[in-house]
């Protein structure tokens, strides 16, 4: 597949990212923000491209509505409830509705500069390289929910130290996540090799796919030859690793198609594509159908 560049927006700082969200909260901190979601009575969907972020994004939602979760090997529909939990300068989209419900911060590493041991050794849902999406059951929510609304609570504090509490309490509840996860890291000690390698293959493609396109990148991140990986996802999926590459870019293409104004052009530029015609050409082979074809066929 040939080598392509991304055009994908990148955020420095929570505020500009915030700017770009329906919702008017910024921060006065700018290394920390916090906002509780509740449900609106309403049927509007918001639909984000894909985009990089400098800083940690960490969520709990209840209540997804309609709503579809690609996450490693499986696909998720209409989850009770997930927890996020994402590094700065990977890859991520999104789309939500009203009937979404819950709490999310967004933080810079800067936040924490009390704290010395390193971040991503200590809590391992937050990795460099991939998302960890985690399902829930509604029961889990529950159970977690208070803790996040200690968060919430602090921070909206008027008090000149609500905000660090706020922190404090942020990283009290990341150790509770830690033990709350821990059945979870179990349990994947006893997958085989080759599955554990597939799942971790599957994760970086879903943060890297716009910009690395070939299995030999993914092989030099996962530290194994591409002749090894090739072989692992084959003998563990039966399916071909460069398809998995080809078949999440495909879904966020036919995502930006349907709930987006963008124009052919800036879909093929957005997915990192160097021309049209390539996109063009892509897209046909993986569908049949033309970008246009595919449009105009969903909205009839």
């Amino acid at each position: 597949m040939e080598k392509v560049y991304n055009t994908i927006p990148y955020y420095m700082e929570i505020n500009d990212f915030l700017k770009t969200l329906p919702w008017p909260g910024r921060t006065t901190n700018p290394m920390f923000y916090c906002l509780k979601l509740e449900k609106i009575e309403n049927d509007l969907e918001i639909y984000r491209p894909p985009f990089r972020r400098a800083f940690y994004f960490f969520a709990l939602f209840l209540n997804a509505g309609k709503i579809q979760i690609n996450y490693d090997d499986k696909t998720v529909i209409d989850p009770e409830a997930y927890l996020v939990c994402h590094s700065p300068d990977l890859i991520y989209s999104f789309s939500k509705g009203n009937s979404l419900e819950g709490y999310i911060c967004y933080f810079k590493p800067e936040c924490f500069s009390f704290f010395k041991p390193s971040f991503h050794e200590e809590f391992p849902f937050f990795n460099r390289i991939y998302t960890n999406l985690i399902t829930l059951q509604k029961s889990s929510f529950h159970k977690l929910a208070p803790y996040f609304e200690e968060v919430f609570t602090a921070y909206s504090s008027n008090h000149k130290l609500g905000n660090i509490e706020a922190r404090l309490k942020l990283l009290a509840l990341f150790y509770h996540l830690k033990g709350f996860l821990e059945g979870q890291y179990e349990a994947t000690r006893f997958a085989s090799p080759q599955q554990v390698l597939l799942s971790k293959y599957l994760r970086l493609v879903n943060s890297h796919y716009i910009d690395k396109r070939t299995v030999q990148e993914y092989a030099d991140l996962l530290s194994v030859t591409p002749n090894h990986l090739s072989q692992a996802i084959k003998a563990i999926s039966g399916k071909n690793a460069l398809s998995y590459i080809s078949e999440r870019l495909l879904k966020e293409s036919q995502s930006l198609l349907l709930y987006t104004d963008f124009s052919i052009s800036e879909v093929a530029y957005q997915m990192g594509f160097s021309d049209p015609a390539n996109f063009g050409n892509f897209f046909k082979k993986e569908t049949g159908m033309t970008p246009s074809k595919f449009r105009n066929h969903a909205n009839q």
